[in-house]
């Protein structure tokens, strides 16, 4: 199985080749070509192997050349497709993901996407044709700002105005997605730019003025953030996506372990930190798990690597973690402070911020601290409080035992892409991840819809390991014709459907804090079977099965691991009353944490 290397995820690569990590593309003379010709041969100059697209009227340009290119089109049949696909490739691979669509509603199809890419600071470029020139701003047929539309999500976004310049903008929007912290940016190509005449010559000349992200932090900050960990009785190392995107997590791990500090990683750096690890206390948050959420708490140093302290983490903001210092570290500095004040604030890559620490810590006087006590305290909430379920008493399948026997059978070695909601936070609980890599979703944005998609970039982007997409009734209604492009270009990714009949989170919700009143969540997939996503499977170029007994589970898994020419989807059809536990309430404080209905932890008075 081949994974993105820490150099890959790290994108540092140089701005030519930054798309795919591949060698230096060769010098070009000047050839004469059109504008269409110029943005084609600059997506193979910069090692884009596969972009994902559906034509129209003003980036229909754009397709001619492309017919003759070594660049690999897969024509999605929704541009939120073509989005979310560009995202998992990215994810997977650590390579920047590409999406083309049209003018007007064809390029606000992407918005989704790139809204929830700019969320979760992935990597894509997003190009979009617009009308000619001479028709901009007079709401011509198929026209819309997408410029104006996205810019509140994008890190950077263009207006192409001449043929000429689309080489360098293009070098310079794989440049800006890839490094510092990730990002989508747009390339907006009117359709007359397409089709003028010009001259392709590689490479360009890159024009960012005041663009340079800071790699390395600053030696007096990493001193003070050593010199509180070598004072903290309680420390946590609070861990977010960024370690993942700088291919951070081997020095992660030599820290932990140089250190002995207690781990927890957000649901988008599951995977940075082994959870077989005895140090790692698993997830923080509003679904995390009672020891996690207690170490925040309760810590007295909070060492924050590449992560922003979300809501979803911080729980209330003002009773958080309420007697520690904060040591923030981040390669953007808009996110240190902007939450949380910060004792130590550092700025730079999450890789060079660890490897200095390892150094830091190492020479710090007075060694390193063992943390008994602390130890002692979190290891008895372990026990006292390990994440499980309780098997449904009306004889249906439990989700979560569908959800951790894929886990089991399939292997760490896979990749699990989530959708949104209940079954998101099980598949984040109760399926082991122990490898940078292999667990995509979408975190901040929370966006229904994601997970088809998102597995269909990640398998192309790695077409030898096994991908799995564990997706709700509700999200797999929204994007499943993408496996009709699954099916036809032969992407085999698999689908778990945990298929309560529901609108499962909303439908908790609505148990917990409106009195039981379901208005509007029940979706028909259990008493219509409408729609029957077996039958919906095959009509798609799938191979469709159904699992409705806890007998049957591991047949019907390892049924689907045998088949590799398909994609496949199973109907798990579970219970509608399971519950994702523990939890602590939107807009309540962490210390307020149930971990299970009516079922508050005890925290122990102790000598902390």
């Amino acid at each position: 199985m081949t994974r993105p290397t820490p150099e890959t995820l790290a994108h540092r690569a140089n701005p030519a080749t930054v798309a795919a990590g591949a060698p230096a593309s060769a010098v070009v003379t000047p050839v004469p070509t059109s504008g269409a010709g110029a943005l084609v041969r600059s997506l193979e100059a910069l090692g884009v192997e596969v972009v994902f697209g559906i034509p129209g009227g003003a980036i229909l340009p754009a397709y001619d050349p492309l017919f003759d290119s070594k660049v690999r089109h897969i024509l999605v049949r929704h541009e939120q497709g073509a989005g979310h696909a560009a995202t998992g490739y990215a994810q997977a691979t650590g390579r920047v993901g590409v999406c083309i669509a049209t003018s007007g509603p064809g390029a606000t199809n992407l918005v989704t996407p790139i809204a929830d890419a700019y969320m979760d600071s992935v990597p894509i470029v997003a190009i979009t044709g617009q009308v000619a020139r001479p028709s901009i701003g007079t709401d011509a047929f198929q026209e819309a700002d997408i410029q104006g539309i996205t810019l509140p999500i994008t890190k950077h976004n263009f207006l192409v105005q001449t043929p000429e310049e689309l080489p360098r903008i293009l070098a310079e929007a794989f440049h800006l997605a890839a490094t510092g912290r990730p990002g989508p940016v747009l390339v907006d190509i009117p359709k007359d730019v397409l089709q003028l005449p010009t001259t392709f010559a590689w490479p360009p000349t890159l024009d960012l003025p005041g663009y340079r992200p800071t790699l390395h932090p600053h030696g007096k900050q990493i001193r003070e953030a050593a010199r509180l960990i070598a004072a903290a009785r309680r420390p946590v190392l609070y861990v977010g996506g960024g370690v993942l995107k700088a291919g951070a997590t081997e020095g992660l791990k030599k820290l932990a372990e140089m250190t002995g500090i207690p781990v927890v990683t957000t649901l988008m750096a599951l995977g940075s930190f082994p959870d077989s690890h005895p140090q790692h206390l698993g997830m923080p948050g509003m679904h995390g798990t009672v020891p996690a959420v207690y170490a925040l708490q309760k810590s007295d140093l909070l060492i924050t690597l590449g992560a922003r302290f979300d809501d979803r983490v911080t729980g209330k903001l003002d009773s958080f973690a309420p007697d520690a210092k904060v040591v923030h570290a981040d390669i953007d500095p808009a996110e240190i402070g902007k939450n949380r004040h910060a004792d130590v604030p550092i700025v730079g890559d999450a890789r060079h911020v660890i490897d200095e620490l390892i150094a830091a810590v190492s020479a710090t006087a007075g060694g390193i601290k063992q943390y008994e006590s602390w130890w002692a305290t979190l290891n008895e909430l372990r026990e006292r409080y390990p994440l499980g379920y309780d098997e449904p008493t009306d004889g249906t399948l439990a989700p979560q035992y569908v959800i951790q026997r894929i886990g089991e059978l399939v292997g760490p070695e896979a990749i699990y892409v989530a959708g949104v909601g209940q079954h998101q936070m099980w598949a984040s609980q109760f399926i082991r991840y122990e490898r940078p890599g292999t667990w995509l979703n979408s975190g901040g944005a929370g966006t229904m819809g994601y997970a088809v998609p998102a597995a269909m970039g990640a398998k192309v982007g790695r077409p030898d390991t096994a991908v799995w997409a564990i997706d709700g009734d509700g999200c797999f209604q929204m994007t499943n014709q993408e496996l009709a492009t699954c099916a036809l270009e032969g992407i085999p990714v698999k689908i778990a459907v945990i298929n309560n009949g529901n609108l499962g989170m909303v439908r908790q919700w609505q148990t917990l804090f409106y009195d039981g009143r379901y208005s509007n969540t029940e979706l028909g997939t259990h008493k219509h079977r409408i729609p029957d996503f077996v039958k919906l499977a095959e009509a798609l170029g799938c191979i469709g099965l159904r699992c409705e007994s806890k007998d049957d589970v591991d047949k019907i898994i390892k049924q689907a691991m045998e088949i590799n020419d398909a994609p496949v989807v199973i109907d798990f059809t579970v219970g509608k009353d399971a519950m994702v536990w523990p939890m602590v309430a939107a807009g309540t404080s962490n210390d307020e944490i149930m971990f299970a209905r009516d079922v508050r932890p005890s925290f122990e008075e102790d000598d902390l």
